[in-house]
């Protein structure tokens, strides 16, 4: 809703192209059960909705834009060869802290409608949206629950890739840039949350490097990008066993 309030909002052309008929299709094809909300479920869903942004693109010789951002990559929380894919992909080195600080300082530009929208997409959890609402309309895949917050998970990929630091040397300065302040209550993360999500993030790092070996093309805007035609040089094979290691023994 928040989309299409934003284009009627901006007058940018609005058109929509329903999947649900083809994705009940592709199920039948492939003998899946829908009612089924798996791996299968979920992909299929986001490699339609690309197909169709390539073909419209072809339709009109235009290119589709990648929405997919740095901190996405480096966990590899996006579909492969779906919302994984694109023509040019701008967001390649912007992580996902940065593209909600854009949105808010872009939001101050903006007039009193759009500004609106833009503070209320900030306010909604972040959600690939591939799976039904809940009875009473709640949003039930919320992407932090799964991988971790985000804002943790920039701050390990800054330090690993930045300045080479090693995972316990990270853990530390998380400990303390993540400390309970002052005026607070609470810490902001305990120390086990931190831990849990830095040995997560390695192993999805790892895990995940054979999506970032068939990027598209995208610019290096900052100091850190994982595009394979940038800096990054990986081969999909390495292994995380070194570097969960290095956490294995700490409390």
């Amino acid at each position: 809703d928040n989309a299409v309030e934003l284009i009627k909002e901006l007058g940018v052309t609005f058109r929509e192209v329903p999947i649900a008929d083809a994705c009940r299709q592709h199920f039948k094809d492939i003998e899946h059960d829908e009612n089924i909300h798996d791996v299968t479920y979920e992909n299929t869903q986001a490699r339609e909705r690309t197909k169709i942004l390539m073909n419209i693109a072809n339709q009109g010789g235009g290119m589709v834009v990648g929405t997919g951002d740095l901190s996405e990559l480096a966990l590899g929380w996006c579909t492969y060869n779906g919302d994984h894919m694109s023509m040019y992909a701008v967001n390649t080195s912007v992580p996902k802290t940065l593209v909600r600080s854009l949105v808010h300082t872009i939001s101050k530009r903006q007039s009193e409608q759009v500004r609106a929208i833009l503070l209320d997409i900030l306010d909604t959890p972040v959600s690939p949206e591939l799976l039904p609402l809940g009875k009473n309309g709640e949003m039930l895949q919320k992407t932090e629950d799964t991988v971790g917050p985000y804002e943790l998970h920039d701050f390990f990929l800054y330090y690993m890739l930045r300045f080479g630091f090693s995972p316990s040397k990270i853990y530390f300065l998380a400990k303390l840039a993540f400390a309970k302040k002052e005026e607070a209550d609470d810490e902001l993360y305990s120390h086990e949350t931190i831990l849990k999500w830095l040995r997560n993030f390695y192993r999805r790092f790892f895990m995940q490097q054979f999506k970032r070996s068939c990027l598209p093309d995208g610019p290096k805007v900052g100091s850190i990008c994982l595009s394979p035609r940038g800096d990054w040089r990986m081969p999909s094979d390495a292994c995380a066993v070194v570097w969960l290691e290095d956490l294995k023994n700490i409390q």
